[in-house]
């Protein structure tokens, strides 16, 4: 397990601000560059995720998620689980974790 990397979920929060970024699509987009940013302070990248966890707040947004999600994932999309829950911290719509190797 030295060689993975488990990046718990990470909220739509602009590092420069620490404010929770509006609206779907930059909330994801925001969600998934902290990702990034995390793996990458690890000796990461996106490229080198193995699985992750999608949790967002109304189903209904699935389709608008997973365009801006197969953005950044494209060569070889990583497992993936994706999850409707009732709130996430913040009020935000979308929170991502995820696990890769080094």
């Amino acid at each position: 397990m030295g060689n993975l990397i488990f990046v718990s979920g990470q909220l739509p929060i602009d590092p420069a601000t620490g404010v929770l970024v509006e609206g779907l699509v930059e909330q994801t987009k925001q969600s998934i560059s902290n990702v990034k940013a995390v793996l990458e302070a690890a000796g990461s990248s996106l490229d080198k995720v193995l699985k992750t966890t999608v949790f967002i707040r109304d189903m209904r947004d699935f389709a608008k998620v997973n365009e801006i999600y197969s953005q950044y994932f494209t060569d070889k999309a990583p497992a993936r689980s994706c999850f409707a829950v009732a709130g996430l911290p913040k009020d935000a719509l979308v929170e991502i974790e995820c696990i890769a190797y080094k």
